[in-house]
């Protein structure tokens, strides 16, 4: 604690005179806090991140194919899906993998700054440069170079790293020399580019210079039967991380994560199957769910995924869903009186209990 309290007044005081710093040191600290936090330190084992659908199958293919050669390579997906993790995998299989992979976040970084962040500058190149220091391109040299959220990046930086991508060559603010960027170049995104595009606020020749190989992570709910290897990872992880003997995930539970729509990812179960960890009551999922209003069941009616073409089984599986929408729709207009929600269906007070715990429903309104 000593040691922390010598160390912060003097940070403080670096980061007031090195701007610049400040602002990079909070963007790698954003970075981390929005990578799942089972995924930061350690590998995550080849046949979880994969899983078994034949959409992810193909990104492996497509990934080790394309390992051994230093091409650029655009991975684009929802957030939360995975594809921060896809790209260390990336590099840990290329041939360089010895050496570094370096990361930065365009969002989080004003423009200006990301530029001296990218590229680096010279002493006395402008107002606060005490020193001489390199980018992240020089940092990064024989590896790869992680560009998440690509498509944040304003049209003056984007100038300046096509010509990179051209030409392999980039110089430091400030300075006239040359220098080669021998590096793998990734870049991320959770947008539609082409969109970005067509509305002038992003180039189309560098697309095309990124979008040499483009991988496309499937949302979670495209790959719900990954969903149980993926949910006992994560709960072996934190059992180990907060030495807990916690049980396996209920039935009850996995059932009802298989409804559920999924819009923040991996990075949502992650967060779910953690506070079933540390809370060990089934509830304590099923009732965030429930208040954020995340699921079909929920949130108003959705269709549900395709997983397979079969208009039967599909038609099947939207009736099921509009009947669990339609009997949350009555009880909240009963204020839970189950005998009232009955009536207001049409059907027996049973079989409304019977749908209620076939919903995943609580059987009484909690309070």
């Amino acid at each position: 604690m000593c040691h922390l309290a010598g160390w912060l007044p003097n940070c403080i005081k670096r980061f007031e005179t090195h701007p610049r710093e400040a602002v990079s040191a909070v963007a790698k600290l954003q970075q981390f806090a929005t990578q799942p936090e089972a995924l930061r330190n350690g590998f995550v084992p080849t046949e979880v991140l994969f899983g078994s659908t034949d959409e992810m199958k193909k990104v492996r293919h497509t990934l080790e194919r394309v390992a051994a050669v230093r091409v650029p390579v655009l991975i684009r997906g929802e957030s939360g899906s995975g594809k921060e993790i896809l790209a260390a995998y990336l590099h840990r299989i290329a041939p360089w993998s010895d050496k570094p992979l370096v990361k930065v976040n365009c969002a989080a970084i004003p423009g200006p700054l990301l530029e001296s962040e990218l590229f680096g500058y010279e002493k006395g190149s402008f107002t606060g440069a005490y020193n001489s220091r390199p980018g992240k391109f020089e940092v990064a040299q024989g590896g790869t170079m992680v560009l998440d959220e690509i498509a944040e990046i304003d049209s003056g930086l984007q100038a300046k790293l096509l010509q990179v991508l051209q030409d392999g060559c980039f110089s430091r603010i400030g300075d006239l020399e040359e220098r080669r960027a021998d590096v793998r170049i990734v870049s991320i995104s959770n947008r539609e580019v082409e969109s970005e595009i067509a509305r002038g606020a992003f180039r189309e020749d560098l697309y095309y210079r990124i979008n040499v190989v483009n991988l496309q992570l499937p949302p979670l709910r495209r790959r719900l039967e990954d969903l149980p290897a993926l949910a006992d990872y994560f709960l072996r992880h934190y059992r180990d991380r907060y030495n807990r003997t916690t049980q396996p995930l209920p039935q009850a539970i996995m059932e009802r994560f298989q409804r559920h729509h999924w819009p923040g990812n991996i990075r949502e179960l992650e967060n779910y199957v953690k506070r079933f960890v540390i809370l060990d009551t089934p509830e304590s999922i099923l009732e965030e769910i429930e208040e954020r209003g995340r699921g079909p069941v929920s949130a108003g009616f959705q269709l549900p995924p395709i997983r397979e073409f079969s208009l039967k089984k599909f038609a099947k599986k939207a009736s099921q869903q509009a009947e669990h929408y339609m009997i949350l729709e009555a009880l909240k207009q009963t204020r839970w009186n189950r005998k009232r929600a009955a009536e207001l269906l049409g059907i027996s007070y049973r079989a409304l209990l019977y749908k209620i715990k076939e919903a995943g429903l609580p059987p009484k309104k909690r309070t």
